[in-house]
């Protein structure tokens, strides 16, 4: 699976700003306020600078959309290209603070290897002691669903196992539902910036 960044390089970001400016300075200089310019009539200079004003309102669109896009990665496989976010958030079962004693570490080892395995990329992670943060990109052929519950059943089992003390705590470890929202563009940053400051916000 190949992987590649849509970012663009402050060249062109800076020589976006240049025409944006150059163009703005011209219309202003050629078309002041109270200035009459005797090949136009009055309503064909309203209708020039509303096409320049669109003409603005365009190049600001595409900037800031360039922006928000450089964080972006996408994938490609299958003949598919994609970039599929999502801040994933559960809990164990009756929101017991179990996920402490080892038992955080284990998890983050377990959900790197399970999902190594099932070709989800792993963005940000944090373990709480009553609930877990992901921040999956997955293929949009396997699924958000599918993956969740191939990692609430596999990191179940094998929790329960090496950490008998669970089983007499829960009859489950993970509740069945979970919270799911996509990610992207100018977001995502937000949300790692999220996940990452779980636990500091927790001390305070």
């Amino acid at each position: 699976m190949r992987s590649f960044s849509c970012a663009k390089t402050k060249g062109d970001q800076g020589f976006c700003l240049d025409l944006l400016s150059s163009v703005s300075r011209a219309i202003f200089d050629f078309y002041p306020m109270r200035r009459k310019v005797p090949p136009f009539r009055a309503g064909d200079i309203r209708r020039v600078r509303r096409i320049c004003f669109l003409f603005l309102l365009v190049l600001c669109l595409i900037l800031l959309y360039n922006t928000n896009m450089r964080e972006v990665k996408y994938h490609s496989s299958n003949n598919i290209v994609y970039s599929c976010k999502y801040h994933v958030v559960f809990c164990p079962k009756y929101r017991r603070k179990v996920l402490v004693n080892g038992v955080d570490t284990r998890l983050k080892e377990l959900v790197m290897s399970i999902c190594s395995e099932i070709q989800v990329e792993v963005i940000e992670m944090e373990i709480m002691p009553d609930h877990v943060h992901l921040l999956l990109d997955v293929h949009p052929q396997f699924g958000i669903h599918k993956a969740i519950k191939t990692i609430k059943r596999k990191t179940s089992h094998i929790l329960r196992q090496e950490f008998p003390w669970l089983t007499t705590k829960l009859p489950t470890l993970w509740t069945n539902s979970y919270l799911c929202s996509t990610v992207g563009g100018a977001s995502l940053s937000i949300v790692k910036q999220y996940i990452e400051n779980q636990k500091t916000s927790q001390r305070k």
